[in-house]
């Protein structure tokens, strides 16, 4: 039987119960101890009975059928994507660049899972600070972690899925390495607890967007991106969302 839970939080999973339980445990004899209210006591433990349900869930693994379809890329995270914008100095892809960027809140699955069928080239991580996912300076200085692709169909573009920790996010965790590679929407790591996924890909007239800022996505679901035969209509203007 398939356990909906993600094998990146079973440290957590199997630690954090414990001690949220002991937690209660003890809250109820130091309750009766000093002959607190029943409705006090009861309210405490409702409130430790929600945080250990909030942990069991953070690190959910719900099922999920990745649609088929060479010219398309779906999204690398759950949340809601929080901007959208051509580059032209990315470090890793040469031109211009579209970063498509989501912002994960701490109630959004936090698995992340690559975009298309790819193999890996290589990872960068960066050691950083932990500013609020929501603020656009934490792409540039938090702790985060580039994985590099190319996709195994054509168009064989250069991709890129970045891991940024957030506020309350203090660790990134991926499974990839250079040489793997993927089945679309395969998972390759996650990010706890609350932080951003981007992701980049050379931009052209080819390269149709398919969500807006604003858009709640979910990983390996919700189309990002499409890529047009080389005769179609021009790209969605990224720039002006």
């Amino acid at each position: 039987m398939r356990i909906p839970l993600s094998k990146y939080g079973l440290p957590q999973v199997a630690v954090f119960p414990s001690i949220v339980l002991g937690i209660m445990v003890v809250a109820l004899l130091v309750g009766l101890k000093f002959k607190a209210s029943a409705v006090t006591i009861v309210i405490i433990e409702l409130l430790l009975l929600v945080v250990l349900g909030w942990v069991l869930a953070f690190f959910r693994d719900p099922l999920r059928t990745i649609p088929d379809g060479k010219d398309i890329l779906l999204s690398p995270a759950d949340g809601v994507v929080s901007d959208i914008e051509v580059i032209e100095d990315c470090p890793w892809i040469e031109g211009k660049v579209l970063r498509i960027g989501i912002f994960l809140n701490i109630f959004n699955v936090h698995l992340n899972r690559v975009p298309c069928a790819v193999r890996i080239d290589g990872l960068e991580y960066k050691e950083g600070k932990f500013k609020n996912a929501l603020d656009p300076e934490s792409a540039r200085v938090n702790e985060a972690n580039a994985v590099l692709m190319t996709r195994l169909d054509e168009p064989a573009d250069k991709l890129v899925v970045r891991q940024i920790s957030g506020a309350i996010a203090r660790r990134i965790v991926c499974s990839a390495k250079a040489g793997d590679e993927f089945k679309s929407g395969d998972q390759f790591g996650m990010i706890k607890f609350g932080s951003r996924t981007e992701l980049y890909l050379p931009h052209s007239d080819s390269v149709k967007v398919e969500v807006s800022i604003g858009d709640k996505v979910r990983a390996g679901l919700d189309v990002f991106v499409r890529f047009l035969a080389d005769n179609g209509p021009r790209a969605a203007d990224s720039e002006k969302r």
